[in-house]
């Protein structure tokens, strides 16, 4: 597990991996509350998920490291330091190692492309090598897949994974809680990752609890 700065003023970090699946407002959204809980968050973005970043929100997000984590700060409202972003084929990042990674990943949204990797132990490229300690230490990982319909292949690969230990969140909103704007869809889908992270929100009632 990694070590936690025992100076640090933010939670212990949890990683967020962002690839070329539909959803990136689930991701970007998943920031926001993780900085908002206090927790400091370790960002990595696929080059596909750029090309979605792009098609699918007005978010600007750069490709070089430390102007990306200015980005994401200036979105998310992050303190300075509060987050870290590691190139595609950063090696020496403390999330390709046993000994450095944070005790929860998150892939959101994860690609078929990642979820076959990571369940296939490719590693060719730093999410994959994350997810891979992640499955290896026997840490939480948690993939949220954006596709329908699923092929026998996919699904045969989340039951691989689902077999590993990883979580398996479809981004599929529940309506129960009666959405009114596409953002309480979106909000239905990380409430549920925070609920598998352990993190306190109150983006959506739990079943039982009355709406406030």
């Amino acid at each position: 597990m990694a070590s936690v700065d025992p100076g640090s003023p933010f939670l212990p970090p949890v990683t967020v991996a962002l690839t070329g699946a539909s959803g990136a407002q689930y991701g970007l959204r998943l920031i926001q509350c993780l900085v908002a809980s206090g927790h400091e968050v370790w960002v990595m973005i696929s080059k596909a998920a750029h090309m979605v970043v792009d098609t699918e929100t007005d978010v600007l997000l750069p490709a070089q490291p430390r102007r990306l984590a200015e980005a994401l700060q200036a979105h998310s409202g992050a303190a300075d330091g509060q987050i870290r972003c590691f190139a595609r084929e950063d090696w020496m990042a403390p999330v390709a190692s046993g000994s450095g990674a944070p005790a929860s990943m998150v892939i959101c949204p994860c690609s078929t492309g990642t979820l076959s990797a990571v369940a296939t132990g490719a590693s060719n490229n730093l999410i994959e090598r994350a997810a891979d300690v992640a499955l290896k230490e026997r840490r939480r990982l948690i993939m949220v897949p954006r596709e329908t319909p699923f092929s026998a292949i996919h699904l045969e690969h989340m039951l691989t994974l689902t077999r590993m230990g990883a979580v398996i969140l479809p981004a599929a909103p529940g309506f129960y809680h009666r959405p009114q704007r596409v953002d309480d869809m979106i909000d239905f889908i990380v409430a549920r990752i925070l609920n598998q992270l352990g993190i306190e929100h109150t983006l959506v009632p739990r079943w039982g609890e009355t709406p406030t």
